[in-house]
C-alpha cells in the first residue's frame, strides 16, 4: 500500500492549487480523479460556458449599432461553434496532466473512497494518506419527479450538437438565466418555471428585473410560482406539468435547480465526516470533524459563495496551514459574483439591498454612466452601476449591469478591499476611453455630492 502525506479526493481547483505547494515543500501528494483533470469548471462548467457565450456577447454588440453603421447580418453557429468548443476543452485536461507532473503530483485514475479516515480505494488499489482533502465539488440537483429521466442538466446542455427551437428551464439562477440569454439570442423560444416570486435572489433586483425584461422582449416567458412535478414525453416533444396546474411543451428540458454537494458513495460515513447536501461542514481551518479529513472548494460547507475563486482561496490558505505559515483561520476578501447573461450583472462588497435597508450606516447611488458615455461605451447606453459607501465616504459595495460589468466588477473588488476612499480614486487618471474609466470618473460625482460640497 503506498502511503502519502496527503491525499487529495477531486483534481479541480480546490486541490492542486495549493497541493503544488505542499509538493514544493517535500510533501507526497496523491490526487485521485474520476474524471477529467481539472474538475468540473475547466471542463464542464466556466471555460465551457464562457467559449459558448462570447458570440453571442458579440452579436448582442452588433445589435447596439442597428441603423448607426451596421451593414449586413451576423449569426452564431452553433454546431461549428460547438466543435470549437470540444477541441479547446479537450486540450485543458491534457494541459493539467503536464502540469501535475511538474509539480510532482501523483494522480490517481478512478473514484476515491474512503475505507477510514486514512485509507483511499481507487479501483483495486488502496492508498494511506496523513492527511485527507476532499475536493469533490457539486453536482446537479435534478428533482425526483416522474420523468425525470427526461430531464437535462448544465453539463448537457454544454455538449449539444443542435440548439433546440423550445427549451423549457426549471430554476432561475445563475444557470438558467445564462442558458436562456443563449437561446434567447439565438431566436430560440424559452419557458422558464420559477418556484417562488424572485430570480436571481442574492443580485441586486432592479438590475435582475432590467435583464429579465430584455429576455422578455426576445421572447423569453417567465413561469413565477411555478414548480414541475411531472415530465411527460410524447414523441419528439416534452410536456412538463407544474404544481399550479401549468402544462408546457418544448424539445428540450434543462434542470438548473442548483447543485448539491458530491458526497454519495465516497464513503464518508466509514470515516465518520459528517457531511449533508450542503456539503460538509468545516472550521476556520478546513477541517472537517475528524481531525486529518479538510474540505475545500465548493463541497466545504461554508457561508462562502461556491465560486471557483473561492475554491483557490481556500486550497491555497490549506497549505499554507499545513505547512505552519500561518495559525490563523482563514479569511475572506470581498468576493465579486458575476451573471453571464447579455448583459451581465455583478456585485461585490455589501449589497445595495442591504444598505437601503440601513440608511443611517449607508449611502446608496445609482450612476446611470451609459448615458454620458455611450460613445465610449460602444453605444451601450443603459449600462449604469449602483455604488454603496459608508458614512466615511468609502466605497463598501457595488452593483453593475452591463456588458463590460466582469470587467468593471473586479477594479470595484480592488477598490474596496484595498480601502481606496472616493478622494484617492477623485485624484487618479485612468486610460480613456474605457469601459473602467467613464465609470470610474463618474464616482467624482459622489465625491463631490457627498465629500466637497459637506465641508
Amino acid at each position: 500500500m503506498d502511503k502519502y502525506d496527503i491525499i487529495y479526493i477531486g483534481s479541480g481547483n480546490a486541490s492542486w492549487q495549493g497541493a503544488r505547494f505542499l509538493a514544493d515543500n517535500g510533501w507526497k501528494v496523491l490526487i485521485v480523479e474520476e474524471g477529467l483533470y481539472g474538475g468540473a469548471c475547466a471542463n464542464y462548467g466556466c471555460n465551457s460556458k464562457i467559449l459558448l457565450d462570447a458570440p453571442y456577447e458579440l452579436a448582442a454588440a452588433i445589435k447596439r449599432y442597428e441603423g448607426i453603421g451596421k451593414k449586413g447580418d451576423f449569426s452564431v453557429d452553433w454546431p461549428s461553434l460547438m466543435e470549437y468548443k470540444e477541441k479547446a476543452i479537450a486540450g485543458l485536461s491534457v494541459f493539467l496532466d503536464g502540469k501535475f507532473k511538474e509539480y510532482g503530483l501523483d494522480v490517481a485514475n478512478g473514484k476515491g473512497v474512503l475505507l477510514d479516515n486514512h485509507r483511499v480505494q481507487v479501483n483495486e488499489d488502496i492508498y494511506y494518506g496523513e492527511k485527507i482533502v476532499i475536493a469533490t465539488g457539486l453536482i446537479p440537483f435534478i428533482p425526483h419527479i416522474p420523468g425525470k429521466e427526461f430531464i437535462r442538466d448544465s453539463t448537457d446542455f454544454l455538449e449539444i450538437k443542435e440548439l433546440p427551437n423550445e427549451t423549457i428551464i426549471m430554476g432561475a439562477g445563475f444557470v438558467s438565466l445564462e442558458f436562456a440569454s443563449i437561446l434567447a439570442e439565438s431566436g430560440k423560444k424559452v419557458d422558464v418555471l420559477i418556484r417562488s416570486d424572485t430570480a436571481l435572489r442574492h443580485f441586486y433586483q432592479p438590475y435582475v428585473e432590467k435583464v429579465m425584461k430584455i429576455l422578455e422582449n426576445q421572447g423569453v416567458n417567465f413561469h413565477f410560482n411555478q414548480e414541475a412535478i411531472e415530465v411527460i414525453k410524447n414523441g419528439d416533444k416534452f410536456e412538463v406539468k407544474t404544481n399550479n396546474g401549468l402544462s408546457l411543451t418544448g424539445d428540450y428540458v434543462i434542470g438548473a435547480l442548483g447543485r448539491v454537494a458530491n458526497v454519495e458513495g465516497i464513503g464518508l460515513e466509514k470515516a465518520g465526516v459528517s457531511s449533508s447536501s450542503k456539503g460538509i461542514p468545516v472550521n476556520g481551518h478546513m477541517q472537517s470533524n475528524i481531525e486529518n479529513i479538510y474540505a475545500t472548494g465548493d463541497v466545504a460547507d461554508t457561508n462562502q459563495a461556491k465560486l471557483v475563486t473561492v475554491a483557490i482561496h481556500q486550497s491555497k490558505y490549506l497549505a499554507k496551514y499545513l505547512l505552519g505559515e500561518t495559525s490563523d483561520e482563514i479569511t475572506y476578501p470581498v468576493v465579486p459574483a458575476v451573471v453571464f447573461t447579455l448583459p451581465r450583472i455583478a456585485t461585490v462588497g455589501v449589497t445595495a439591498a442591504y444598505a437601503l435597508e440601513h440608511p443611517e450606516a449607508y449611502n446608496v447611488d445609482r450612476i446611470e454612466y451609459g448615458k454620458s458615455y455611450f460613445i465610449e461605451l460602444k453605444n451601450e447606453r443603459d449600462a449604469e452601476l449602483t455604488v454603496v459607501t459608508d458614512k466615511e465616504k468609502n466605497i463598501v459595495g457595488c452593483e453593475i449591469c452591463s456588458f463590460e460589468a466582469e470587467n468593471l466588477i473586479n477594479v470595484f473588488a480592488f477598490i474596496i478591499n484595498k480601502k481606496i476612499t472616493l478622494e484617492e480614486l477623485d485624484e487618479m487618471i485612468y486610460a480613456f476611453p474605457s469601459s473602467n474609466s467613464v465609470a470610474l470618473y463618474k464616482l467624482h460625482k459622489l465625491h463631490y455630492n457627498i465629500g466637497y460640497r459637506k465641508k
